[in-house]
């Protein structure tokens, strides 16, 4: 009978634990899901404000459209007229690779025909950000 009590004892315990995770969590998310949506909101600002010239969500200018873009592999919007580069890249578009190429498109895909950079690693935090969300990512 003391094994069962033990055991009936420690289920309790792990209920007790599994309940104030689940508790935490919950009074947790609202916190966290702001601060997300705030950063993709100053990541759509700057977006507007340093890509649209060149870029759109849905449509092809002189930069190719990026809603979706997450998850894509680069070089693949049939519409629109990439580098070699870019295509041969095998690149598929994720925070890490976003992040490589506002950094440094050239240094990232060498000859990829996109001279601009964002140098502050907020700004491309923030639009990176925003690139998942309207991926729905």
């Amino acid at each position: 009978m003391r094994v069962k009590t033990n055991q009936s004892h420690n289920l309790s315990i792990r209920n007790a634990v599994s309940a104030i995770a689940l508790l935490a969590l919950t009074l947790l998310a609202p916190i966290l899901k702001p601060a997300a949506t705030a950063d993709a909101d100053r990541g759509k600002t700057i977006f507007e404000k340093r890509c649209t010239g060149c870029h759109a969500l849905d449509i092809d200018k002189e930069g190719p459209r990026l809603s979706g873009v997450f998850g894509r592999a680069a070089g693949s919007v049939p519409t629109f007229a990439y580098s070699d580069a870019v295509k041969k890249s095998g690149v598929s578009w994720d925070a890490a690779s976003v992040d490589k190429w506002l950094t440094d498109p050239d240094a990232f895909i060498p000859d990829s025909n996109m001279a601009f950079r964002v140098v502050d690693a907020g700004e491309r935090s923030a639009i990176i950000a925003y690139l998942k969300q309207i991926s729905g990512k």
